[in-house]
């Protein structure tokens, strides 16, 4: 870039410039810029006036001259060339640049935008990084370094950069033609040189008045340098000691350095790096340390192969890379697609048996992973251990490669083979012990042979978070099973839910319990776990989205059989339990109606303790105020139904929970008051009942722990 051809353009009529742009001299006669700098916006038209100084202050004295459009590109892209109305004989030509590869490229060039306005348009010198892989085809995206406060008014902060040339290397790659605003002035846009160079007008163009048509030679990014030592973190420090005996000598250190920085497309001529500039270059891939090492690994021996699996383990215990290298990681993402496709309820089903006790990527948590989904579950595992015992002095199983083999073990075809091979080549890479990876092998194949037990029941732990003034929930949702056992499906997170989030968190949980093998078409079951505080929620009216065009909002309680439990009482829970049992073998046919013959509390008790002993069911009716201590009686001495109307003042509402028919079918009590609470939601506007009902199960909750209302270590067990 030669800061004597920064052109500054003015557009308007004889009597005064309308608009202002920026502009570069690539001959002595031709200015190139954005088209848009030229036009009226009123109109489209270009407008009749055009002056040009060319030049910048450190350099001399600035040119100006009158100019006029000459070229504008056919297809009505943003881009036009200038003539002005004498020749500019400046040293040197424009060479002319297309980026390749994946690497972001450093750019910098010359504007005059609106926001280094002064006295008069100051040039601002724009520089970042151009990210290949960002945009779009006919866009390049422009990560802007130093940038401005974006405008509070309908002008651009960048207004007047339009038209400016952009430079990678001594190459021109594009012109500037737009701000995108949602990257609040930070973020510009540019129209590739490729997209206009080669038209045939602009090329005659350039050979009439430069001699020669413009060619597009490629534009690597060159390879990161280290800083100078004294800038240098610890954690580089250490990579550095820990690399330099696995690359005794200069040149196997250049070799493979080579090798990396090309794959990482990086534009190798001429690199020569350091042990220091080596870990610039890793520092500047999450896979590339991965991928550094994966060849010389794997044919090391003695203590040349300890070093590198010290290194990979020392990498991850100072969060320095990937767990996977770039290869590594496509060959997986790969094969974990193609699970997808043929068996899409494998790998969410196999990652709380996997990992029961892991802080699981929330994609995992989702009945049907998506592409992205994927990509993300891969990346959360990376992080993990799977936390069991190893060899002494190998390295800890990854938790990636563990869920790997409860997948292979489950595939079909051919694909479990070449998920069991890719994890052996991984596990040999990193050092992983072989018996270490035989167990987890095991463990997979004893799982893929174990009967699936049917989910009886959706089980959803809320606690209130006491932290914030909003209704925010901690939410923990399990998979209660036939057999007794339970799998994970959403931990307690470090942030809370709303309502309609937790409900919506639940509507997915029940998803994919009705995707398991053996559950049928039935309505699901969902107990609500609270604390006695929370035995107050109306969660069963709680709803999971809002309105659409084709299907109002609907409460999950009209949608499941939804009933709540409260296992945590300051009783003694054996005494408790047992009392439970005991009700429901001898007196699911009983129930009691509490009247105002009941009394008060104290004879409440009473009549639960004698003739009422062995009740499994007791329908609350009585004044408001006391209500909820009435509850607390019948769960301490083990009631394990009750049913209530929270709406209701006193006894004189008794009737509004008679279509319930609640001293009737205990079991079919459930689905009832799922009708029930459906046919309140298609007619909001009759006056019913409220229903609460809890239900305590007769098989036991799963054992579950206090939730936890702080975020949790990284890969440390959460349940």
């Amino acid at each position: 870039m030669d800061p004597r051809r920064l052109a500054l353009i003015r557009s308007g009529t004889d009597e005064r410039p309308r608009r202002v742009g920026s502009g570069y001299l690539i001959t002595p006669r031709l200015v190139l810029t954005a088209r848009h700098v030229l036009e009226d916006r009123a109109t489209g038209l270009p407008w009749p006036a055009i002056t040009v100084r060319i030049g910048h202050h450190n350099y001399g004295e600035t040119t100006l001259v009158a100019a006029e459009l000459l070229w504008q590109h056919p297809d009505g892209r943003d881009v036009a060339l200038l003539r002005i109305h004498r020749d500019l004989d400046l040293s040197g030509a424009v060479r002319w640049g297309r980026p390749t590869g994946t690497a972001p490229l450093p750019y910098q060039g010359l504007g005059y935008p609106l926001s280094a306005k002064g006295d008069t348009r100051d040039p601002e010198n724009l520089r970042g990084e151009l990210p290949p892989l960002s945009g779009a085809t006919d866009r390049y995206v422009l990560d802007q370094g130093p940038s401005p406060v974006p405008r509070t008014d309908d002008k651009n902060s960048w207004g007047g950069a339009s038209g400016a040339a952009i430079f990678c290397g001594d190459r021109l790659v594009g012109v500037v033609t737009q701000e995108v605003h949602s990257y609040g002035a930070r973020r510009l846009i540019a129209l590739p040189a490729r997209a206009f160079a080669q038209d045939d007008d602009f090329v005659s163009h350039l050979v009439e008045h430069a001699g020669t048509p413009p060619e597009l030679g490629t534009v690597g990014a060159p390879p990161p340098e280290a800083a100078p030592a004294a800038e240098r973190t610890p954690a580089e420090r250490e990579l550095e000691r820990l690399l330099d005996p696995l690359f005794p000598d200069r040149a196997s250190r250049i070799d493979h350095a080579r090798d990396l920085a090309r794959e990482l497309d990086y534009e190798t001529d001429g690199y020569e790096p350091t042990t220091a500039d080596l870990v610039a270059l890793l520092k500047a891939h999450p896979r590339a340390l991965a991928s550094l090492g994966e060849a010389p690994a794997r044919s090391a021996t003695g203590s040349v192969r300890a070093a590198w699996t010290h290194l990979f383990a020392r990498a991850r215990a100072i969060a320095h890379g990937s767990l996977l290298s770039a290869d590594e990681y496509e060959s997986l993402l790969g094969l974990l697609t193609r699970v997808r496709e043929e068996q899409p309820r494998l790998l969410p089903g196999a990652a709380p048996e996997a990992l029961p006790y892991a802080v699981l990527p929330e994609s995992l948590t989702r009945p049907h992973l998506g592409e992205d989904d994927l990509r993300a579950a891969i990346h959360g595992l990376e992080e993990l251990s799977d936390s069991e015992s190893v060899p002494e002095g190998t390295p800890p199983v990854p938790a990636l490669l563990r869920l790997v083999e409860y997948v292979a073990s489950s595939a079909v075809d051919r694909l479990g083979d070449e998920l069991r091979a890719w994890s052996s080549a991984t596990a040999d890479r990193l050092g992983v012990h072989a018996g270490a990876l035989s167990e987890r092998r095991a463990d997979a194949a004893h799982w893929a042979k174990r009967r699936i037990s049917p989910v009886t029941r959706v089980v959803m732990e809320l606690e209130r978070d006491t932290a914030t003034a909003e209704e925010r929930y901690r939410c923990r949702i399990l998979l209660a099973r036939e057999d007794g056992s339970h799998s994970v499906l959403k931990e307690a997170e470090s942030a809370s839910k709303t309502p309609q989030e937790a409900a919506r968190s639940l509507g997915e949980a029940v998803a994919t319990a009705r995707q398991e093998p053996g559950q049928g078409d039935h309505v699901p079951w969902v107990t609500v776990v609270v604390d006695r505080s929370g035995l107050d929620l109306a969660v069963d009216e709680w709803e999971p989205g809002e309105p659409d065009d084709i299907l109002l909002a609907w409460p999950i309680g009209a949608e499941y059989r939804v009933s709540l439990s409260c296992p945590d009482l300051p009783v003694d829970k054996t005494v408790r339990e047992l009392d439970q049992e005991r009700r429901w073998k001898r007196g699911r046919s009983a129930a009691l109606t509490t009247s105002r013959t009941c009394g008060d509390r104290r004879q409440l008790r009473h009549l639960l303790e004698t003739e009422h002993r062995d009740t499994a069911q007791v329908v609350l009716h009585g004044p408001a105020d006391q209500r909820k201590s009435w509850l607390m009686i019948c769960l301490a001495l083990g009631v394990p139904v009750v049913l209530w109307d929270r709406d209701a003042a006193g006894y004189e509402d008794a009737d509004r929970l008679g279509s319930l028919a609640p001293g009737g079918g205990l079991d079919a009590l459930p689905e009832r008051v799922r009708e029930f609470r459906s046919h309140s939601a298609a007619h909001p506007g009759e006056r019913r009942a409220r229903p609460s009902l809890v239900w305590e199960p007769d098989d036991r909750h799963p054992k579950t722990e206090s939730l936890h209302l702080r975020d949790p270590w990284r890969g440390t067990h959460a349940s």
